[in-house]
């Protein structure tokens, strides 16, 4: 299985902690296509000069098409996310979003109304439950 993880690069890095767990989580489902996004080194700059705006887009774009499910943290705002979701959603990915209320921030209407059950899951979570939500995400996907 190929996963697409999304999380906020430009956006800021605060979590690219947790993005490290969840991507070794992932990598017991398949291979993780974005596993990038996860580097201490990547900073809210974004990715060495030598990759341009148009590489960047073009790249990950040729991913998502390429993923089987997406996997987005979208606890820090981020345009980018953002975006990534639309695109999947109009390429009808199994996608799940995660979302920490604890952060004190309130998630998007226009990703939590995306929500269908189906196709789109959007869950709040403490990052205790990462794995547990992960797996259940997975097993669902299993039994489709």
């Amino acid at each position: 299985m190929k996963v697409y993880f999304c999380g906020s690069i430009r956006g800021g890095r605060d979590d690219a902690e947790l993005y490290q767990r969840i991507v070794r989580e992932l990598q017991r489902y398949g291979t993780v296509l974005t596993e990038h996004v996860s580097s201490p080194e990547l900073s809210d700059r974004g990715e060495e000069a030598s990759a341009t705006d148009r590489h960047i887009h073009d790249r990950d774009m040729e991913w998502l098409r390429e993923s089987d499910v997406v996997v987005a943290e979208v606890t820090q705002p981020s345009l980018g996310v953002g975006y990534e979701l639309g695109r999947a959603v109009t390429m009808k990915k199994n996608i799940l979003c995660l979302f920490r209320p604890s952060s004190g921030r309130s998630l998007s209407a226009m990703v939590r109304g995306a929500e269908d059950g189906r196709l789109f899951l959007v869950k709040d979570y403490s990052e205790e439950q990462v794995e547990e939500i992960l797996k259940d995400f997975f097993q669902r996907l299993d039994r489709k």
